[in-house]
């Protein structure tokens, strides 16, 4: 019965990290694609501003590249993957509190809320593989 309820947690710990990975190849292709559109929707501002939109593109190209190294790693593979993840997620949130009165307070909000999220479910996964 315990066997169970572990599989059940593993299961839904798996499901969550690869609905992580989807969204982060979402929001990379979406920075990427259309960065001026993903920063007025992140506060960043709206002027044509080169240097944010290469920064974005970066970011973008960041996202795509860890969310489809954890989809197709195996195994242990896809374990590393998950921890670059959450090495990124926990500076995305660092970076977005120290941001904090130099941009609009939802913006830092919002980025802090869902890199904090995703670093919370990276951290619980990694914490998941130690004790195993």
């Amino acid at each position: 019965m315990a066997d169970e309820k572990e599989d059940t947690k593993r299961d839904r710990v798996d499901v969550a990290l690869k609905t992580l990975a989807q969204a982060r190849i979402g929001l990379g292709v979406a920075a990427f694609a259309a960065p001026a559109l993903s920063a007025r929707l992140l506060g960043l501002g709206g002027a044509d501003n080169p240097a944010r939109d290469y920064a974005l593109r970066l970011f973008g190209a960041r996202e795509i590249g860890l969310g489809t190294g954890y989809l197709l790693g195996k195994g242990p593979s896809r374990k590393v993957w998950a921890r670059y993840g959450l090495a990124a997620d926990v500076l995305d949130t660092v970076g977005g509190l120290k941001a904090r009165g130099r941009l609009p307070l939802w913006s830092v909000a919002a980025v802090v809320a869902l890199s904090g999220g995703a670093a919370a479910l990276g951290a619980a996964t990694v914490a998941r593989d130690i004790v195993r």
